[in-house]
């Protein structure tokens, strides 16, 4: 083992002392490493880069890795949520993509098995700027890190998610692909993200439950913020699964419904036979025209009983009424959304996750648009009062996000209880 000697000297000066006399004070330290004898290197005590992302447009973004090793592909979109991140690991809707928060600090609150939104992550891979170290939060059970590897979701961190942000706001969404496989070369990973494609694919049914099921949970009373527009009335609801979130169900719930929940495939003829007061076509993942089977169940449906769209059933209810949906640039993912309801010109900040939008001008008459987006004018939400039916391009249940938009829910039981009273 070598040994290293370092002469050194101090001076003390008292504050009141002779300028004229100094007084010296010497001594030696000797360093010793066994890296100089031995040629071993010493382990660096933080985590190095062992990850990459490299994008669709060539770009290779080095990171450190946390949650699943491997290699994964998907869609690259950014979510502008402050917290919450549980809530979009396990939203369905993220299905086939990789998100990016732009908030910088995550993982501090750690997860706890109440804020599932459904039954295990569907996203491909979570992009991050900095992984807490540690967590702080009453109600937190396990780690972010332990809790992706268990459910082998891969995650990156120490990565630069504002340059990259702004690259998907001037390019467009991007397909990427995340490895920490150092056996694959950076061209063989560019060649996996740009012979892969999200568009025309049918995502719903990998996320879609396989057999009906009843819903009966309500929003616990310590989250609950409407408790005082309850209706004593109670009213069945069928729930289309297309990638459908728990809290949407609670919320329901909540408001007095009962509900059976059926998959993406259940045919329109059963749902009928069922005699609901009510239909509502959920959230889901993808392109709405990669689902040309639910598109036809909605059809059948439509103007038969009261019919509630959110997401991916706004988009299908836009196409089974005669209108087009098209592929946005990056889509609406965030917690901050500015959304003006036309009919009474009030603004709601909105839960948003989604890649599509309906064309208004596509649609035929009759049919109301009842909410804009303010940050870019595009189509929210639309109502068509002669088929019984009202919908939102985004989540009015939020989690995560504001609660501005939950009211809707009692306007969906309006339309149940006056065709009620009708029929």
């Amino acid at each position: 083992m070598a040994t290293n000697a370092m002469h050194l000297s101090v001076i003390n000066l008292p504050l009141l002392a002779n300028p004229n006399s100094l007084r010296v004070r010497s001594f030696t330290v000797r360093c010793s490493t066994g890296s100089v004898s031995t040629g071993a290197s010493l382990a660096a005590p933080w985590k190095l880069a062992d990850a990459r992302l490299v994008l669709e447009d060539g770009s290779v973004w080095k990171a450190k890795s946390f949650g699943a090793s491997g290699t994964q592909v998907g869609e690259v979109v950014f979510n502008t949520s402050l917290t919450g991140y549980q809530e979009i690991l396990t939203d369905p809707s993220y299905a086939g993509q990789f998100v990016l928060m732009t908030n910088p600090h995550i993982g501090n609150t750690g997860v706890n098995i109440d804020d599932e939104e459904s039954i295990k992550c569907f996203l491909a891979g979570l992009i991050i700027r900095s992984l807490s170290i540690s967590t702080s939060n009453y109600r937190c059970t396990e780690s972010l890190s332990d809790y992706l590897l268990k459910r082998n979701i891969m995650g990156i961190y120490d990565v630069d998610t504002r340059a990259i942000t702004r690259r998907l706001r001037e390019d467009g969404s991007l397909i990427g692909v995340l490895s920490t496989e150092e056996s694959k070369t950076d061209e063989e990973l560019l060649e996996m993200s740009r012979t892969w494609d999200i568009v025309g694919v049918d995502l719903i049914s990998n996320v879609s439950c396989k057999q009906p099921y009843e819903w009966v949970e309500k929003t616990g009373s310590e989250w609950d913020f409407n408790s005082n527009r309850r209706h004593e009335e109670t009213f069945h609801v069928v729930a289309y699964d297309f990638g459908i979130k728990h809290n949407i169900l609670r919320r329901l719930a909540s408001y007095g419904c009962k509900i059976t929940v059926v998959p993406s495939t259940w045919p329109a003829a059963e749902t009928l036979k069922m005699k609901p007061d009510g239909v509502l076509f959920s959230n889901g993942p993808g392109d709405p025209s990669a689902v040309p089977y639910a598109v036809e169940t909605v059809k059948e449906i439509i103007g038969k009983v009261p019919i509630f769209g959110i997401c991916m059933g706004h988009q299908l209810l836009g196409q089974a009424l005669g209108g087009k949906t098209y592929k946005m640039k990056f889509g609406h993912h965030g917690g901050n959304h500015p959304v003006r309801n036309l009919r009474n010109g009030s603004v709601e900040i909105s839960a948003q996750n989604h890649n599509y939008a309906v064309d208004p001008e596509s649609l035929p008459s009759g049919v109301e648009v009842t909410h804009v987006n303010l940050n870019d004018g595009s189509c929210a939400g639309l109502a068509f009062p002669q088929r019984k039916l009202m919908s939102l391009q985004y989540h009015p249940e939020a989690s995560p996000g504001p609660h501005d938009s939950d009211l809707v829910f009692d306007h969906f039981v309006e339309l149940m209880r006056k065709e009620k009273q009708r029929s």
